[in-house]
């Protein structure tokens, strides 16, 4: 009773604590609110791993005018009188539809575009266009214009107990507009197509502006909006999917696939292993044995160790070290860690948690390879450690090559590839020897069956069973599981779109490795009951195979979404694919191959072997 009152007592407190006494919150990085009083300017900013490594570059911009709750129209930037070489940069800047971002207190500038097909919807395009391409009434010839003259609308909510306000959204609208004035320029030039003092106002009726080797003048509105949107609240707008639907039609699918697929192995294994089990288990006789057929005929030879197992032992610990490390940032940002107000979080978090997963790739590596009796623990540490990350890091620097050829600011510094170089070598490196040495020192788990001195021959193979055609097959399911996924996916990268819907995400690699572990138990059983005990590759390379499904599709995603002509952008374009795929491969064989080994592992251990 006395337990039960100081139990009632404590509960008492804790509420009245919660409620009534004072208590302090934080805001995550990056996402903290701005209060303005008095007017601002924008600053450099520093840019963290992640932005660089994405060709984020944060400059000063010389738009300037912005005080808080002040609209202010026709303010000028600038005058500039184009030579010929700045006119053909310009053109070509149009022509690859280059575009304009910018940032204003965290947020990113977008431009508002009614869809026609949904009534009310909206969806944001990052930044505005550099200029269009058209051409005049009456005339076949085509020009281009540049968008010299921006509307800017900055979105505000009001605190109503003090006179405070915060940015809740930053759009803006271009137009392209052919300044005049009267008499010569200088800095108290009015110009007659954008004057405040006469109430006129740029619209898309004015003429526009051509590239040409002339003056463009360029000029800015600044419109402030009262919103009912809080800060809290301001992502949603940005991040709203108009097509959730297909979203959750690609869920219901694959799942539909995997539960059919969950069906049917469930049925083979508890019917057929069943039977199996129990018909091995009642052999007596040695006539009897001589004559039993089908997976268990190869239990002295199911756990040779295959050929070049080391190098099945580093890309099994590589696997591992990307499970964890995509498992961690699905859930870090299933918890709202990485919002997309700190730009280039979610690639920072990516690449230290790839470093930090090392100790799990060491020990996995190294646990494999001691199971094959293998002696040399260093030398495969040292190729877990290196290969992988090696073969991408020589493909990126290529591709930063080609970039720096371009001029372009996107281009990752030699300070950039230095940091990347020493969080390889000074973390991930030894990370993956102390778990190595870990995995190496304890002791192995004996095989279920004995392996026999000299191997048998495997029988010749059904067409269907050919390595080639099963593990062709077995890429199939998996990447069907999340082709629908990848699509936006891929046009959020290459299309500048907003992605942020991890809850569909992680469902989404749910169900990829469900899909990878059972279509390779199930290949891998029918690879046993035909008297072939080579299953350690075939197992990794049979769920490992829709990697290349995923490669051929961005193939096909190129040619069908992308207006891509220059061959330095399609260069940069397939070898980040590239890239993308050769890391989707190391995954799903190592979450194939894991399953494989442990239906194995369980099958032989559950029969009679004298």
């Amino acid at each position: 009773m006395a337990g039960r009152c100081f139990h009632v007592a404590w509960i008492f407190f804790s509420l009245f604590y919660l409620f009534f006494l004072p208590s302090h919150c934080f805001y995550l990085p990056g996402v903290a609110p701005e209060d303005f009083k008095t007017p601002d300017h924008i600053v450099d900013s520093a840019e963290n791993l992640g932005e660089v490594l994405r060709g984020d570059r944060i400059e000063n911009s010389p738009y300037t005018v912005f005080i808080m709750r002040e609209s202010r129209m026709c303010n000028v930037v600038c005058r500039k009188v184009l030579d010929k070489k700045a006119a053909k940069a310009f053109k070509e800047k149009i022509d690859d539809e280059y575009r304009v971002n910018m940032i204003l207190d965290n947020l990113p500038l977008v431009v508002p575009i009614r869809r026609p097909d949904v009534e009310n919807a909206v969806v944001y395009q990052h930044g505005f266009h550099v200029g269009h391409k058209g051409k005049y009434a009456g005339s076949k010839e085509e020009k281009h214009f540049i968008n010299n003259h921006l509307a800017f609308t900055v979105k505000f909510h009001k605190d109503p107990l003090t006179e405070t306000a915060r940015i809740v959204g930053f759009e803006v609208k271009p137009f392209s507009v052919k300044h005049e004035y009267e008499g010569e320029w200088n800095t108290k030039t009015r110009l007659t197509t954008c004057d405040p003092h006469a109430k006129r106002a740029v619209t898309s009726s004015e003429s526009p502006q051509e590239v040409e080797e002339k003056e463009i003048i360029f000029t800015y509105d600044v419109e402030f909006q009262e919103s009912d949107i809080k800060w809290a609240s301001r992502w949603d707008t940005y991040l709203l999917m108009a097509d959730d639907q297909i979203h959750w039609f690609s869920i219901v699918n694959s799942l539909m696939i995997v539960l059919f697929l969950s069906a049917m192995v469930a049925m083979i294994m508890l019917r057929t292993l069943y039977r199996d089990i129990s018909k091995y288990n009642q052999l007596e006789t040695q006539e009897e044995a001589q004559e039993e057929t089908g997976w268990k005929l190869v239990h002295g030879d199911v756990f040779r160790p295959p050929t070049n197992f080391d190098l099945l032992c580093v890309y099994v610990g590589t696997g591992v070290q990307f499970f964890g490390m995509i498992l961690v940032t699905m859930i870090f940002a299933l918890l709202g860690f990485l919002s997309p107000s700190n730009r280039g979080g979610l690639m920072t978090a990516m690449l230290l948690l790839w470093v930090f997963m090392g100790l799990f790739a060491g020990y996995s590596s190294a646990r494999l390879y001691k199971m094959f009796k293998g002696a040399n623990w260093k030398s495969i540490t040292l190729k877990t450690a290196i290969k992988f990350p090696a073969t991408v890091f020589a493909i990126f620097f290529v591709l930063n090559a080609l970039i720096w050829g371009q001029k372009s600011s996107g281009a990752v510094p030699f300070g950039t590839m230095f940091a990347l170089v020493l969080l390889w070598f000074g973390i991930s490196v030894p990370l993956v020897f102390v778990g190595s040495y870990i995995g190496f020192k304890k002791p192995v788990k004996e095989d279920p069956v004995k392996t026999n001195k000299i191997p048998r021959q495997v029988p010749d193979q059904p067409w269907y069973l050919h390595p080639a055609f099963s593990i062709l097959i077995g890429g199939i399911l998996p990447f069907g599981a999340v082709f629908i996924e990848l699509f936006f996916i891929l046009t959020s990268i290459w299309l500048h779109q907003f992605y942020y819907i991890f809850g569909f995400l992680f469902i989404v690699f749910i169900i990829l490795v469900v899909t990878c572990a059972e279509i390779t138990v199930v290949l891998c059983y029918f690879q046993l009951c035909s008297e072939d005990y080579q299953w350690w590759w075939r197992s990794y390379l049979t769920s490992g195979s829709s990697a290349l499904y995923l490669f051929l599709y961005a193939a096909f995603y190129f040619f069908t979404k992308l207006e891509i002509t220059k061959l330095v952008s399609g260069m940069l374009y397939f070898g980040y694919m590239l890239i993308v795929s050769y890391a989707f491969f190391v995954l799903t064989g190592t979450i194939g191959f894991y399953a494989c080994f442990w239906f194995t592992r369980l099958i032989y251990s559950s029969v009679k072997i004298d």
